[in-house]
Protein backbone atom coordinates (compact mmCIF):
# COMPACT_ATOMS: atom_id res chain seq x y z
CA UNK A 1 0.00 0.00 0.00
CA UNK A 2 0.90 3.62 -0.27
CA UNK A 3 0.15 5.45 3.01
CA UNK A 4 -3.12 7.29 1.25
CA UNK A 5 -5.67 7.15 3.82
CA UNK A 6 -9.18 6.48 3.18
CA UNK A 7 -11.07 9.55 2.69
CA UNK A 8 -14.89 9.40 1.67
CA UNK A 9 -17.40 7.60 3.88
CA UNK A 10 -17.28 5.00 0.48
CA UNK A 11 -13.37 4.48 1.15
CA UNK A 12 -13.73 3.32 4.65
CA UNK A 13 -16.91 1.44 4.50
CA UNK A 14 -14.65 -0.38 1.31
CA UNK A 15 -11.40 -0.68 3.73
CA UNK A 16 -12.94 -1.53 6.98
CA UNK A 17 -15.17 -4.47 5.06
CA UNK A 18 -11.17 -5.12 3.58
CA UNK A 19 -10.60 -5.70 7.37
CA UNK A 20 -13.10 -7.07 8.73
CA UNK A 21 -14.00 -4.61 10.96
CA UNK A 22 -17.54 -3.30 11.41
CA UNK A 23 -17.45 -0.04 13.58
CA UNK A 24 -19.50 -0.30 17.14
CA UNK A 25 -21.34 2.59 17.57
CA UNK A 26 -21.75 1.08 21.71
CA UNK A 27 -18.15 2.10 21.57
CA UNK A 28 -18.32 5.09 20.16
CA UNK A 29 -16.16 4.03 16.90
CA UNK A 30 -16.22 6.29 14.40
CA UNK A 31 -13.08 7.26 11.57
CA UNK A 32 -12.18 10.79 10.31
CA UNK A 33 -12.85 11.40 7.09
CA UNK A 34 -11.75 14.58 6.65
CA UNK A 35 -8.57 15.01 5.64
CA UNK A 36 -8.35 18.71 5.91
CA UNK A 37 -9.13 18.17 9.49
CA UNK A 38 -5.87 15.84 10.09
CA UNK A 39 -3.45 18.07 8.76
CA UNK A 40 -5.25 21.24 10.93
CA UNK A 41 -4.41 18.89 13.42
CA UNK A 42 -0.55 17.75 13.04
CA UNK A 43 -0.21 21.48 12.24
CA UNK A 44 -0.95 21.95 15.69
CA UNK A 45 2.58 20.19 16.90
CA UNK A 46 4.83 22.93 17.05
CA UNK A 47 8.16 20.65 16.47
CA UNK A 48 10.59 20.32 13.78
CA UNK A 49 10.57 17.55 11.49
CA UNK A 50 12.44 14.36 12.85
CA UNK A 51 10.72 14.89 16.01
CA UNK A 52 9.62 11.71 18.21
CA UNK A 53 6.24 11.28 17.91
CA UNK A 54 3.73 8.80 19.07
CA UNK A 55 0.42 9.06 18.22
CA UNK A 56 -2.23 7.53 20.15
CA UNK A 57 -5.12 5.04 18.33
CA UNK A 58 -3.65 5.39 14.28
CA UNK A 59 -7.45 3.81 13.17
CA UNK A 60 -7.38 4.03 9.27
CA UNK A 61 -4.42 6.58 8.94
CA UNK A 62 -6.16 9.99 8.69
CA UNK A 63 -3.99 11.55 11.04
CA UNK A 64 -0.81 8.88 10.49
CA UNK A 65 -0.69 10.36 6.91
CA UNK A 66 -0.84 14.10 8.36
CA UNK A 67 1.90 13.28 10.66
CA UNK A 68 4.23 11.17 8.31
CA UNK A 69 3.84 14.45 6.34
CA UNK A 70 5.46 16.45 8.37
CA UNK A 71 8.16 14.09 8.59
CA UNK A 72 8.24 13.31 12.13
CA UNK A 73 9.58 10.45 13.62
CA UNK A 74 6.01 8.71 13.97
CA UNK A 75 5.12 5.59 16.83
CA UNK A 76 1.36 4.38 16.57
CA UNK A 77 -0.17 2.60 18.94
CA UNK A 78 -3.80 0.65 17.99
CA UNK A 79 -5.14 -1.65 20.10
CA UNK A 80 -7.76 -3.13 17.60
CA UNK A 81 -4.84 -5.86 15.64
CA UNK A 82 -6.51 -5.45 12.66
CA UNK A 83 -6.07 -1.90 12.73
CA UNK A 84 -2.58 -2.29 13.61
CA UNK A 85 -1.74 -4.42 10.74
CA UNK A 86 -3.65 -2.15 8.31
CA UNK A 87 -1.31 0.74 9.17
CA UNK A 88 1.75 -1.50 9.36
CA UNK A 89 1.20 -2.68 5.54
CA UNK A 90 -0.01 0.85 4.51
CA UNK A 91 2.87 2.52 6.08
CA UNK A 92 5.96 0.36 5.91
CA UNK A 93 8.99 1.71 7.21
CA UNK A 94 7.89 5.67 7.63
CA UNK A 95 5.63 4.33 10.76
CA UNK A 96 6.41 1.94 13.89
CA UNK A 97 3.25 0.35 14.78
CA UNK A 98 2.81 -1.25 18.50
CA UNK A 99 -0.32 -3.35 19.02
CA UNK A 100 -1.78 -2.15 22.09
CA UNK A 101 -4.20 -0.10 24.64
CA UNK A 102 -2.59 3.47 25.44
CA UNK A 103 -3.65 2.96 29.02
CA UNK A 104 -1.48 -0.50 29.60
CA UNK A 105 1.30 -0.64 26.46
CA UNK A 106 4.25 0.64 27.27
CA UNK A 107 4.92 3.72 26.39
CA UNK A 108 8.32 5.19 24.59
CA UNK A 109 10.17 7.95 26.09
CA UNK A 110 9.17 10.41 23.89
CA UNK A 111 7.26 13.94 25.10
CA UNK A 112 5.21 14.74 22.05
CA UNK A 113 1.87 13.13 21.80
CA UNK A 114 -1.54 13.37 18.88
CA UNK A 115 -4.48 11.37 18.48
CA UNK A 116 -8.19 11.19 18.11
CA UNK A 117 -9.04 9.71 21.07
CA UNK A 118 -11.82 7.50 21.63
CA UNK A 119 -14.33 9.69 22.89
CA UNK A 120 -15.17 6.73 25.80
CA UNK A 121 -11.63 6.81 27.01
CA UNK A 122 -10.10 9.92 26.46
CA UNK A 123 -9.81 11.56 29.70
CA UNK A 124 -7.95 8.16 30.98
CA UNK A 125 -5.52 8.04 28.29
CA UNK A 126 -4.77 11.74 28.43
CA UNK A 127 -3.99 11.39 32.04
CA UNK A 128 -1.82 8.27 31.65
CA UNK A 129 0.05 10.68 28.74
CA UNK A 130 0.32 13.49 31.01
CA UNK A 131 2.09 11.78 33.93
CA UNK A 132 4.51 9.62 31.40
CA UNK A 133 5.85 13.38 31.17
CA UNK A 134 4.31 14.74 27.98
CA UNK A 135 5.33 18.17 27.04
CA UNK A 136 3.51 19.34 23.77
CA UNK A 137 0.76 17.61 22.19
CA UNK A 138 -2.69 18.06 19.82
CA UNK A 139 -5.78 15.70 20.14
CA UNK A 140 -9.39 15.62 18.52
CA UNK A 141 -11.85 14.97 21.24
CA UNK A 142 -15.44 14.95 21.80
CA UNK A 143 -16.60 18.73 22.34
CA UNK A 144 -17.91 18.21 25.44
CA UNK A 145 -14.13 16.97 26.90
CA UNK A 146 -12.76 19.38 25.14
CA UNK A 147 -14.72 22.11 27.11
CA UNK A 148 -14.10 20.72 30.30
CA UNK A 149 -10.08 20.59 30.18
CA UNK A 150 -10.11 24.29 28.64
CA UNK A 151 -12.41 26.19 30.16
CA UNK A 152 -11.43 28.53 32.80
CA UNK A 153 -12.56 29.21 36.69
CA UNK A 154 -16.35 30.49 36.95
CA UNK A 155 -17.34 28.67 33.52
CA UNK A 156 -20.26 25.79 33.50
CA UNK A 157 -17.50 23.24 32.22
CA UNK A 158 -15.13 23.90 34.63
CA UNK A 159 -14.60 21.06 37.38
CA UNK A 160 -12.28 18.10 39.00
CA UNK A 161 -10.88 17.44 35.80
CA UNK A 162 -9.83 21.19 34.76
CA UNK A 163 -7.66 21.41 37.94
CA UNK A 164 -6.20 18.16 37.85
CA UNK A 165 -4.71 18.67 34.62
CA UNK A 166 -3.72 22.54 35.19
CA UNK A 167 -1.49 21.16 37.59
CA UNK A 168 0.91 19.70 35.01
CA UNK A 169 0.09 22.52 32.37
CA UNK A 170 -2.59 23.76 29.84
CA UNK A 171 -5.08 22.66 27.16
CA UNK A 172 -5.96 25.13 24.63
CA UNK A 173 -8.88 25.15 22.19
CA UNK A 174 -8.12 24.73 18.61
CA UNK A 175 -11.34 24.69 17.05
CA UNK A 176 -14.42 22.54 16.70
CA UNK A 177 -14.94 19.98 14.15
CA UNK A 178 -18.26 18.86 13.14
CA UNK A 179 -19.95 15.94 13.49
CA UNK A 180 -20.35 14.97 9.45
CA UNK A 181 -16.43 14.91 9.37
CA UNK A 182 -16.52 11.52 10.58
CA UNK A 183 -17.54 8.21 9.25
CA UNK A 184 -19.98 6.50 10.67
CA UNK A 185 -21.48 9.91 11.95
CA UNK A 186 -21.22 10.16 16.03
CA UNK A 187 -24.38 12.08 17.45
CA UNK A 188 -21.85 14.33 19.08
CA UNK A 189 -19.41 16.91 17.97
CA UNK A 190 -15.23 17.15 18.22
CA UNK A 191 -12.87 19.70 19.02
CA UNK A 192 -9.16 19.93 18.73
CA UNK A 193 -6.92 20.83 22.00
CA UNK A 194 -3.31 21.83 22.50
CA UNK A 195 -1.66 20.85 25.57
CA UNK A 196 2.00 22.53 26.73
CA UNK A 197 3.59 21.63 29.74
CA UNK A 198 3.39 24.65 32.28
CA UNK A 199 3.08 22.90 35.53
CA UNK A 200 1.19 25.24 38.40
CA UNK A 201 3.72 27.85 40.53
CA UNK A 202 4.31 26.93 43.40
CA UNK A 203 3.65 23.06 42.59
CA UNK A 204 1.46 20.66 43.74
CA UNK A 205 3.15 18.51 46.94
CA UNK A 206 0.50 15.61 46.84
CA UNK A 207 -2.21 14.74 44.46
CA UNK A 208 -4.26 12.51 46.92
CA UNK A 209 -4.48 15.68 48.99
CA UNK A 210 -5.95 17.75 45.97
CA UNK A 211 -8.48 15.29 44.45
CA UNK A 212 -9.87 14.93 48.38
CA UNK A 213 -10.07 18.89 48.68
CA UNK A 214 -11.81 18.66 44.74
CA UNK A 215 -14.03 15.79 45.91
CA UNK A 216 -15.32 17.82 49.27
CA UNK A 217 -15.62 21.36 46.93
CA UNK A 218 -17.43 19.72 43.66
CA UNK A 219 -19.34 16.87 45.62
CA UNK A 220 -22.77 19.55 46.12
CA UNK A 221 -21.30 21.56 43.06
CA UNK A 222 -24.93 24.08 43.09
CA UNK A 223 -24.06 24.65 46.65
CA UNK A 224 -22.29 27.64 47.81
CA UNK A 225 -18.42 26.91 49.85
CA UNK A 226 -19.79 27.84 52.53
CA UNK A 227 -22.64 25.73 53.38
CA UNK A 228 -19.75 22.64 52.06
CA UNK A 229 -16.56 23.64 52.51
CA UNK A 230 -15.95 23.95 56.77
CA UNK A 231 -17.81 20.54 57.49
CA UNK A 232 -15.86 18.71 54.41
CA UNK A 233 -12.44 19.99 56.08
CA UNK A 234 -13.38 19.50 59.23
CA UNK A 235 -14.83 15.45 59.22
CA UNK A 236 -11.60 14.88 56.30
CA UNK A 237 -8.98 16.28 57.39
CA UNK A 238 -9.74 17.06 61.10
CA UNK A 239 -9.49 21.39 60.27
CA UNK A 240 -11.34 22.70 63.07
CA UNK A 241 -14.34 24.72 61.41
CA UNK A 242 -13.90 28.10 63.26
CA UNK A 243 -10.17 27.66 61.44
CA UNK A 244 -11.14 26.89 57.91
CA UNK A 245 -11.84 31.04 56.87
CA UNK A 246 -8.14 31.51 58.35
CA UNK A 247 -6.98 28.38 56.60
CA UNK A 248 -7.67 29.73 53.55
CA UNK A 249 -6.67 33.42 53.92
CA UNK A 250 -3.62 31.43 54.45
CA UNK A 251 -4.26 29.65 50.46
CA UNK A 252 -5.52 33.09 49.13
CA UNK A 253 -8.41 32.33 48.47
CA UNK A 254 -10.46 35.53 48.19
CA UNK A 255 -12.35 36.87 50.92
CA UNK A 256 -16.23 35.93 49.79
CA UNK A 257 -15.28 32.41 49.46
CA UNK A 258 -18.23 31.04 51.30
CA UNK A 259 -20.56 32.88 48.85
CA UNK A 260 -19.03 31.04 45.69
CA UNK A 261 -19.34 28.09 44.43
CA UNK A 262 -16.95 25.25 43.52
CA UNK A 263 -16.59 26.07 39.84
CA UNK A 264 -15.55 30.04 40.99
CA UNK A 265 -12.62 28.78 42.36
CA UNK A 266 -9.28 29.04 40.43
CA UNK A 267 -6.57 25.87 39.84
CA UNK A 268 -3.82 27.67 42.00
CA UNK A 269 -6.77 28.35 44.60
CA UNK A 270 -7.28 24.81 45.44
CA UNK A 271 -3.81 23.68 44.96
CA UNK A 272 -2.64 25.99 47.58
CA UNK A 273 -5.42 24.76 49.98
CA UNK A 274 -4.01 20.97 49.47
CA UNK A 275 -0.33 22.00 50.35
CA UNK A 276 -1.71 23.50 53.70
CA UNK A 277 -3.97 20.38 54.87
CA UNK A 278 -2.44 17.85 56.92
CA UNK A 279 -2.46 14.29 54.96
CA UNK A 280 -5.67 12.13 55.73
CA UNK A 281 -6.30 8.46 55.04
CA UNK A 282 -9.10 7.11 52.63
CA UNK A 283 -9.39 6.66 49.31
CA UNK A 284 -10.31 9.29 46.45
CA UNK A 285 -13.61 9.42 44.87
CA UNK A 286 -11.70 9.12 41.39
CA UNK A 287 -9.67 5.80 42.77
CA UNK A 288 -13.10 4.42 43.23
CA UNK A 289 -14.19 4.85 39.53
CA UNK A 290 -16.00 7.83 40.30
CA UNK A 291 -15.64 11.81 38.04
CA UNK A 292 -17.66 14.97 37.95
Amino acid sequence: MNGIAPSTPEEIARVLELVGIEPSRSLGQSFLVDGGVADREAALLDVPPGTPVVEVGGGLGQLTRALVDRGFQLTVIEREPRLASYLAVNFGERVHVVEGDARTVALPPVKVFAGNLPFSAAHEILLRLVEHGMEHGAFLLQKEVAERLTSSAGSRSYGRPTVIFRTWGVFLSAGKVPSEAFHPRPAVEGALVVWRRDPIDPPLKDARQLERVLDAAFAQRRKVLGNVLPSALSRQFGVPQDRVDGLLARAGWPTDWARRRAEEVRPEEYVALANLLPASGGATRSERGSEH
